[in-house]
């Protein structure tokens, strides 16, 4: 079935679109957005953690260093499956449309990884299950993620931005809640499977994708498929220029979170490190939360979206250097709270800015999933920059230091961006 607009022509795939979505639409998505999160950081909050204690003794590795060799191989699988997904889906012609197909197939295989997850006996499974995850999920996000530059005009994309950002905020608390309180690693992995397919149905029910006709798919050629994966910053710059910064804002960000709980014990002296890290958590989402809608929906407001941007990122430099500058338990929680404020701005309106700079309506999910790449490398690069400053030059507070500098870094140069105001 195709959708189509009140009058009742249908709508193409490839048009710009320009009728405002419904509040059942962002809902849906949202939640179907929501619900691939609950699958992620179910697992990687609790229940990879507690399989790699038990299955650690007599492998000869820690307990931390086989949960950063699982974790690590399913980010290189997410580094590559985001953006090539978006590609397949760019080119599916299916009846149900380019989006719909990959988010059912995509939720359905990420809730059967978490089961096969749920029966690793070792190392080796529980690798191969989280690597399954990480693949079916991003399929499911990558078709979740273009639907939005398929179906909302570009002055409604800041608030559907901030409504899918506080999906996301509380599919990372729900995922870590039902992993909790289900009862075990297996019922824990079940519950999250169970939510994160029922999650996507609503939208995939109630609201029919666009259709690609099969006419408007370039014909396939392997070598001009994997060539189409390279933006070139020359073609491209302002592209190229915002995925910098995005990139940048996210090292400065993962660079503060990754040894939080150490900052807190050998820092700080924090009494009860645990404890601490949940509540600098707990007031960093709420004010993330607060402020993740309301940036969104301001900017499509004003019709603005790069001063939003650089302020959010200059108020995020400043919160990391207080955690350089002032390091004692109160610092740390009114740099918790900024952090909210500033990243709850900057994750609605970055992805406003970012859709609006997609090069091609044909290539949306490609570009988008290329575009993601500058959140998950970030993970991937953090521990590689954060681990020899903490131990060779000048511990945290240099650590805080070069964080604050690189985000201050990324919100500077988005004035560089030139084809958006």
């Amino acid at each position: 079935m195709t959708a189509a607009d009140p009058a009742g022509t249908p709508l193409s795939a490839l048009a710009e679109p320009v009728e405002r979505v419904g509040r059942g639409w962002i809902s849906a998505l949202s939640l179907a957005n929501g619900a691939i999160w609950v699958g992620w950081y179910g697992p990687l909050q609790i229940l990879l953690a507690s399989q790699a204690e038990d299955f650690a003794p007599g492998t000869g590795l820690s307990k931390e260093t086989m949960l950063a060799w699982v974790t690590g191989a399913g980010a290189v699988v997410s580094l590559v499956a985001n953006p090539v997904f978006g590609a397949l889906s760019d080119r599916t012609t299916a009846r149900r449309g380019r989006r719909t197909p990959w988010i059912v197939a995509g939720s359905a295989g990420g809730a059967l990884s978490l089961l096969l997850l749920a029966g690793a006996g070792g190392i080796w499974t529980m690798a191969l299950g989280w690597c399954l995850v990480q693949l079916t999920l991003n399929a499911a996000f990558a078709a979740v993620t273009a639907a939005v530059p398929d179906r909302v005009p570009r002055l409604q994309r800041g608030s559907v931005g901030g409504w899918l950002g506080a999906a996301q905020i509380l599919g990372v608390v729900g995922g870590t809640g039902l992993a909790t309180v289900a009862g075990g690693v297996g019922g824990g992995y079940a519950a999250c499977a169970v939510f994160t397919l029922v999650g996507v149905l609503p939208y995939v029910l109630r609201f029919p994708d666009l259709r690609l006709p099969p006419a408007h798919r370039p014909p396939w050629s392997g070598r001009s498929f994997a060539a189409s994966f390279r933006l070139s910053p020359r073609d491209h710059p302002d592209l190229a220029w915002a995925w910098l910064t995005r990139f940048l804002i996210n090292l400065s960000n993962a660079l503060v979170l990754l040894y939080l709980l150490y900052y807190l014990r050998d820092r700080l002296h924090y009494g009860d490190p645990e404890n601490g890290v949940l509540i600098l958590t707990a007031v960093n989402g709420v004010t993330l939360l607060a402020t993740v809608v309301v940036g969104g929906v301001w900017s499509d407001r004003v019709g603005r979206r790069k001063p939003f941007v650089i302020w959010s990122g200059v108020l995020m430099a400043l919160a990391t250097g207080v955690l350089s500058g002032w390091q004692t338990w109160p610092g740390a929680i009114l740099a918790a709270a900024v952090l909210g404020v500033g990243f709850g701005v900057f994750t609605s309106v970055d992805f406003a800015l970012m859709t609006d700079m997609l090069p091609t309506a044909l290539d949306r999910g490609k570009d988008l999933g290329v575009i993601n790449v500058a959140n998950a490398l970030p993970q991937v690069a953090a521990p590689a920059l954060a681990a020899p400053i903490v131990t060779y030059l000048g511990g945290y507070r240099m650590l805080y230091l070069v964080a604050a500098v690189i985000g201050l870094a990324g919100a500077v140069l988005v004035r560089r961006i030139r084809g958006v105001d």
